[in-house]
């Protein structure tokens, strides 16, 4: 009997085939639909999955409320989730708990930032990060925890904002040194920023968070994951404007709403459930 690939596997196979694109998702509707967009990752956004439970992304939420969405997400889907897992939630050991924790729920990647704790989001003002060697030694820990080999390990670097470019490219080949699978410099701004980062990163396998647009040329760029955030701005819009127009008494449903609605419930399996519900009557 051939050997059943893991999520973290399949990841690795189709990171060695290209560039991947995971959109962000924070909960189990968006990676059903993901999946049946013929998509092959999704992205646990740390950002959304905070947002979902009414906090920005400061550190408010703790390791056991992340895995809990890690295991709702990946649970859901037979896609792989990279998840984020913000700082590791404390020192070598504990980040050892974490990829344990991670795995267990389901993921089959995850990245670590060197940001001090609490963290923020990365594009947010006033971070701070640890010394290099200390998330070295996080990511050396991360490795060294994995009980599946595949599983991937992120090293993530917000240096970007606080010490400049030669700060992040230090860290970047340090990350990599000790053991990271891909290196995610956080808080690009712009095009120009781009052209730098994979420049002054040339020959690392490269994560980009595509927060503020995706340019179509980032796999010849050396860009091997892209962290795509546009499905989440737009159903954040979408949702936003259909609750402004309920407020204003204007009609919020669409001809195509009864559609897209039968579509999601195929994509839940209700037909399946209920032919299974007849089994035991």
């Amino acid at each position: 009997m051939a050997e059943t690939r893991t999520k973290a596997a399949a990841l690795r196979h189709a990171l060695a085939e290209g560039c991947v694109t995971a959109p962000f998702v924070y909960d189990a509707i968006q990676a059903k639909l993901a999946e049946a967009a013929g998509l092959s990752a999704v992205y646990m956004t740390g950002f959304g999955t905070a947002a979902s439970r009414g906090f920005p992304d400061m550190g408010l939420l703790t390791m056991t409320e992340m895995v809990e969405a890690v295991r709702t997400i990946a649970d859901s889907t037979i896609l792989p989730a990279i998840c984020d897992a913000d700082t590791g939630y404390g020192n070598p050991l504990n980040v050892q708990r974490t990829v344990r924790e991670y795995e267990r729920a389901g993921a089959a990647a995850l990245h670590l930032e060197d940001q001090v704790w609490p963290k923020r989001c990365g594009f947010f003002e006033g971070k701070e990060v640890i010394p290099l060697e200390d998330h070295a030694q996080k990511i050396r820990s991360a490795c060294d925890a994995r009980s599946d080999s595949d599983f991937v390990v992120i090293a993530r670097t917000d240096a970007l904002q606080t010490h400049g470019w030669d700060e992040v490219e230090k860290r970047a080949r340090a990350y990599r040194d000790a053991g990271a699978d891909l290196i995610f410099a956080d808080g690009l701004k712009s095009d120009a920023d781009l052209d730098t980062y994979c420049e002054r990163l040339a020959g690392l396998p490269l994560v980009f968070n595509g927060v503020f647009g995706v340019p179509d040329d980032l796999a010849a760029r050396g860009i091997q994951l892209v962290l795509n955030g546009a499905t989440f701005t737009a159903s954040i819009g979408a949702a936003r404007d259909a609750m402004q127009k309920l407020a204003a008494g204007q009609p919020v449903h669409r001809p195509e709403d009864g559609e897209a609605l039968g579509k999601l419930l195929e994509q839940l399996g209700v037909a399946e459930l209920f032919e299974l519900s007849g089994r035991y009557k």
